[in-house]
């Protein structure tokens, strides 16, 4: 019987890079997949083919091309809809990332709705795209913005969330589903639960999530829910705003030009249907192709395989970097509670130092703040080393990372 690990390891020949040698032929090791993760050949085949056969723009004409392309288009619409369980695909409005579908909530949704001395809350691990539109907002409309703490083991203390909405002005909460630094995966069921409680909205950044996990969107009952399709194998550029259709329909539109309108006219203008008066101008189209074959790619492996193969992934390299002189760890113990990413730091080395010395190996990691510097200031750093994992990923590059981690330590005698 093929074991999981065997069967992983097969899916490396779909992608390229990782046949790549690096600083003086050394062999890749991609281990910063929570900023970005490699494409399949299946993902670069399909914008390719679409570049090379069908392409045009959409929605506009009746010629051949046309049909074609915005027929792909809206295939990649459905596939992205059943892959987090959305019953109507009207509700998944195209954007460019994450980042831009908060800011298409912030703008649409929260200029309508927030006013003076209302109170938006997030949590203290976000994402900088889930924390600046809000400030942005608040300052705008003379609300506030508050914070969920979390305590030291990474894990956020809700009791802060229960003492904000007992104001009785808080109008929207909003988490990331999985921390991009420290892989703590939210408690999402009781913050989502406490808010619809309370009658407060309540906005989930997926980005970290969805590509690792399977995420329901019917059974999370949030109201916003964001991600992007560079972090699950697909291109940058492209992402995903769902909202309920009958909060869309109260929004205004976020950016005005062509296919977003219904009629204009010198003075006045009216807008299309969901989720046209969300997507302006000409799209993406290439990239939703290829978003459409990262869900495909990733459906035919199963989430619940990607989990279980980052959860194995996980705890080995836990366990490895707890034996390395001087390296602490961030964020929880539990393996059930956080996702493929770890945070950590030697006591007197800079980040930036130890990924640049593991770099002359081949190996790549992230350092810096990571886009998180509240994050930061809470765990008392100016930065961490991260090292992230996806579905090619393997033990023995963990044992790789770890081989030079250890040479960081003897270099700064540790």
């Amino acid at each position: 019987m093929q074991s999981a690990q065997t069967s992983f390891e097969n899916l490396r020949k779909d992608f390229p890079i990782l046949k790549r040698t690096v600083r003086e032929n050394k062999t890749l090791v991609y281990l910063d997949n929570a900023s970005t993760t490699q494409k399949p050949n299946q993902v670069i085949d399909a914008i390719n083919d679409y570049y090379r056969n069908h392409n045009a723009n959409i929605h506009r004409a009746v010629y051949a091309l046309a049909e074609e392309a915005t027929e792909l288009y809206e295939n990649s619409r459905e596939k992205i809809a059943n892959f987090i369980n959305v019953k109507d695909k009207t509700e998944i409005i195209f954007v460019r990332g994450t980042t831009e579908a908060i800011n298409l909530v912030a703008y649409a949704w929260g200029r309508d709705h927030i006013k003076e001395g209302d109170i938006i809350v997030t949590t203290e691990y976000e994402h900088h795209s889930n924390i600046v539109p809000w400030q942005l907002l608040t300052q705008e409309k003379g609300a506030k913005l508050e914070y969920i703490g979390m305590d030291d083991n990474g894990e956020l203390t809700l009791d802060d969330l229960d003492k904000y909405l007992a104001t009785g002005k808080v109008k929207l909460v909003t988490f990331s589903l999985m921390s991009n630094v420290l892989g703590t995966i939210s408690d999402a069921d009781t913050i989502i639960s406490k808010c619809k409680a309370a009658g407060v909205l309540t906005l989930v950044d997926g980005a970290q999530a969805v590509p690792h996990m399977k995420v329901d969107i019917e059974k999370l009952g949030c109201d916003f829910f964001a991600f992007s399709g560079h972090k699950m194998l697909g291109p940058t550029g492209i992402g995903i705003l769902w909202a309920k259709k009958s909060v869309l329909e109260t929004m205004s539109p976020f950016h005005g030009g062509g296919d977003m309108i219904r009629e204009v006219h010198k003075y006045e203008t009216t807008w299309n249907d969901l989720p046209y008066k969300f997507e302006a101008g000409t799209p993406n189209i290439a990239d939703v192709v290829g978003f459409g074959a990262a869900i495909d790619y990733l459906s035919n492996i199963g989430m619940t395989a990607i989990r279980q193969h980052e959860i194995e992934l996980t705890s080995y390299a836990i366990e490895k970097l707890s034996q390395v002189k001087g390296l602490h760890i961030y964020g929880t113990k539990d393996i059930s509670k956080r996702g493929g990413v770890i945070s950590f730091n030697f006591a007197d080395v800079h980040p930036h130092d130890v990924a640049q010395i593991i770099d002359e190996e081949g190996i790549a990691i992230r350092s810096g703040h990571h886009c998180a510097q509240v994050l930061m200031e809470r765990l008392n750093v100016a930065a961490t080393s991260r090292a992230s994992f996806y579905i090619y990923n393997t033990r023995e590059e963990i044992d790789k990372l770890i081989n030079s981690l250890n040479k960081v330590a003897r270099i700064f005698k540790l």
